[in-house]
């Protein structure tokens, strides 16, 4: 292993700087003429149609792809080709994930499961420390989670806000890819401003029209490969504006309709 693999891994994960995404294939085979790099901080939405391939570029990425994914495609961080020796101590170290789906199998509070969780990544954890990572789930979801619900009795948007809240403060990934949040009901904004605010490399798949205003860049996917890379203009942060204040009126209007009142 060379000397800048050696001092990665020794700093790994604060050392990490950035990753890069070197094109391979699409479906019919034809060569993505592009590269992706996202630095510490750095958000970006993964846009396409359901189908084009944007859970393949976030499973590439979770397995520092090496050319030998169906894509092709090749990960490079800190600008260094990642060996087999590297690759397999990176191995699961480098990418949070959260999927669509969430299940929880086991019967624990959402204070005991915190606690748990802490404990297995060597992580010393207080009552102050659980209470935080509750509070900022608290900050994504609709409906409070309390110390002392069962995580088996919560709702979808529920487990997602809490997972998000627990990458933010145990996980020591550098990399979080975050496959359409918007279908859990969760504030999608506050997403990105938590993980971003940690430092952590965000990559979210979306349909979205607001989330995906919301990112400064944009990775279009078009039969399975990366066509062009956006970057959020001036005229689009006004839109967004717009977007944010329609979307806050039809919460307005959820709200009086759940709560069994008239629209006024």
């Amino acid at each position: 292993m060379d000397k800048n693999s050696e001092n990665l891994l020794q700093g790994f994960p604060e050392a990490v700087e950035s990753f890069t995404v070197y094109g391979g294939f699409d479906k019919d085979r034809k060569p993505e003429i592009i590269e992706v790099t996202l630095h510490k901080g750095d958000c970006a939405c993964v846009c396409g149609k359901t189908g084009s391939g944007k859970t393949r570029l976030l499973e590439d990425i979770e397995y520092l792809a090496s050319g030998d994914s169906p894509s092709g495609r090749k990960m490079r961080i800190n600008g260094l080709e990642l060996t087999e020796e590297l690759r397999l101590e990176l191995e699961n170290r480098f990418c949070a994930c959260l999927s669509q789906s969430m299940n929880f199998v086991m019967e624990l509070s959402c204070r005991d499961f915190i606690f748990q969780h802490a404990g297995s990544r060597g992580i010393p954890c207080t009552e102050e420390l659980m209470e935080k990572i509750l509070a900022c789930a608290n900050s994504l979801a609709g409906e409070p989670i309390h110390p002392e619900d069962m995580i088996t009795a919560l709702s979808g948007g529920q487990s997602r806000a809490l997972m998000i809240a627990d990458i933010a403060f145990l996980s020591a990934a550098p990399a979080v890819l975050i496959d359409e949040p918007e279908n859990a009901g969760i504030d999608k904004d506050a997403i990105i401003r938590i993980l971003a605010e940690k430092g952590k490399i965000v990559l979210i798949s979306t349909h979205d029209p607001i989330l995906a205003l919301s990112c400064e860049k944009r990775i279009f996917i078009e039969n399975g490969g990366i066509r062009g890379i956006v970057t959020r203009t001036a005229t689009e942060e006004k839109l967004l504006k717009e977007l944010r204040a329609q979307e806050e009126r039809m919460k307005e209007i959820r709200n009086q309709i759940r709560g069994g009142k008239n629209i006024g």
